[in-house]
């Protein structure tokens, strides 16, 4: 319950993969100091999984209230060893019956992702309590989420691909009814990585925050 409150509150999921340890924990060090408390690690390279074992151990330490999640997971294989390694949330770019039922085994939230209301339905029926929308904006961006949720409106999700950073994309989605954004290469862009600007994406971090901050509060309003 912790990670999914964290997800609602926050509102913005950081999502990015280095094979570097040293480059991770500068970046998961710019989101925290913008204000995250969550990250997605992208299961993407060889031994990704010892980067993420690293940063884990590393934040216990340093910054214990950040909760650490892995993304592109296909198998209930590689779910389970970076489970045992830390990690509190499972993201995938499809949906695994395998691995829902292993997270819900080990109380650990699966959001899969889906791009059809049959592939959500049943996501749901798995217990997947939000289900990411992928590639979100291959599949019709906002308008997709608006069609999804006129007849099922009690579904929370949660789009990844194609989300950018702007005031008027993200108050699209929002407008359109997702609970959070799942954003990487805007977000933490490859030209700040190699110029190792690390102010630059704690900017990024800071202001997506605010603009989501903003909305709901006039959404409240």
């Amino acid at each position: 319950m912790e990670v999914y409150n964290t997800i609602l509150e926050q509102g913005l999921v950081p999502v990015f993969y280095n094979k570097n340890f040293d480059i991770a924990r500068k970046i998961v060090e710019s989101i925290a100091k913008g204000g995250g408390n969550i990250v997605e690690f992208t299961n993407r390279g060889d031994f990704a999984y010892d980067v993420f074992t690293k940063l884990v151990k590393y934040f216990e330490k340093e910054k214990p209230q950040l909760i650490f999640g892995v993304g592109s997971v296909i198998d209930p294989y590689t779910a389970a060893l970076y489970i045992n390694n830390g990690a509190s949330f499972v993201v995938g770019p499809l949906l695994n019956p395998s691995i829902a039922k292993l997270c819900n085994r080990r109380r650990i939230p699966y959001c899969p992702g889906c791009g059809t209301p049959s592939e959500i339905s049943k996501a749901e029926e798995l217990g997947c309590e939000i289900v990411k929308i992928f590639p979100a904006g291959e599949l019709g961006g906002p308008k997709f989420v608006k069609a999804i949720l006129a007849p099922m409106p009690w579904v929370k999700l949660m789009p990844t691909g194609g989300v950018d950073i702007n005031e008027e994309n993200i108050i699209a989605w929002f407008d359109a009814g997702v609970i959070a954004l799942g954003i990487g290469s805007k977000l933490i862009t490859k030209e700040y990585i190699e110029s190792e600007n690390w102010e630059k994406i704690e900017g990024n971090i800071a202001r997506t925050l605010a603009l989501i901050k903003k909305f709901k509060k006039q959404k409240i309003g």
